[in-house]
């Protein structure tokens, strides 16, 4: 039957996937990268459940990668926990409308024009995840910081910055892990910043990271029982990212749960000082 199920995935007449054929709970997609262990999603909500933060990364047009992100969502939820979803998509400052959404006082029609204030990527693509908030009453923190802030970092730098735009974000310098300065210099080619310096794009990138760490650890201050599963770009996800500058602030615990993206991070390659688990696509 499950073969059977895969084949009309392929010529398309089930949901689709990015990745092909659904997985189900019990199917042992997800690398321990510690030990090399294969993980089902059960076995592996039972590492997390002690976890303050859990951060899943996505490549933002991804569909599959959404999907991987509600399942934890639900399988958390479904163990008990006190769930809380932490959006790169959302603003600090949109925490009112995601609050209103949460509580069923805004249609869909109305949050999906506050979501494109936000975001640029299909509402599609996050729909499903929103929504399961919705039902289940789960809170969603706007994370993310202005773009006119980072905007005038990458062209300024962080030095630029008035006190009422920095806020607490005091010392934002661009020194970083080896292998972010890489993936920093490889983002700064890609985004065409042309004669714009690169510390200035590396301190913005910095900006990013460190204002949703620093909005994490804002909620979990008012809400220390919750379990914050925080959706980001694999950029921001990883070690090096956002978990990197919640380390320099505070001691709250995280796991980091990547996707496998060839060129970036992929089975063999990815190790402990990157993510805790690499879900597999294939």
């Amino acid at each position: 039957m499950r073969v059977f199920v895969c084949l009309l995935a392929m010529v398309g007449l089930v949901l689709h996937s990015v990745s092909g054929c659904a997985k189900g709970p019990e199917d042992k997609d997800i690398i321990r990268v510690k030990d090399g262990g294969r993980l089902s999603l059960s076995e592996l909500v039972e590492d997390l459940e002690s976890v303050q933060l859990v951060f899943v990364g996505e490549l933002h047009n991804s569909a599959r990668h959404h999907e991987q992100q509600l399942e934890v969502i639900r399988a958390l939820t479904d163990a008990g926990a006190s769930v809380a979803v932490g959006l790169e998509m959302f603003r600090r400052s949109s925490q009112k409308d995601l609050d209103r959404w949460v509580s069923g006082e805004l249609t869909e029609g109305d949050f999906e024009k506050i979501y494109y204030e936000n975001w640029s990527s299909h509402w599609h693509l996050y729909r499903d995840i929103f929504v399961y908030a919705r039902e289940q009453e789960l809170p969603m923190i706007g994370l993310n910081v202005s773009p006119d802030i980072t905007g005038q970092v990458a062209s300024q730098g962080f030095a630029s910055l008035g006190p009422e735009q920095t806020g607490e974000l005091a010392g934002v310098t661009c020194q970083v892990h080896e292998a972010y300065m890489d993936f920093i210099q490889r983002a700064f080619g890609m985004h065409g910043h042309g004669g714009k310096q690169f510390i200035y794009f590396c301190e913005a990138q910095m900006v990013w990271d460190a204002a949703m760490g620093m909005n994490l650890m804002a909620f979990l201050s008012k809400h220390p029982e919750s379990t914050v599963i925080v959706l980001a770009g694999s950029g921001h996800a990883w070690k090096h990212g956002i978990p990197a500058q919640v380390s320099k602030r505070s001691s709250l615990s995280y796991k980091v749960i990547l996707p496998e993206i060839p060129g970036r991070a992929e089975r063999g390659k990815v190790t402990i000082e990157d993510t805790d688990y690499l879900w597999l696509t294939h």
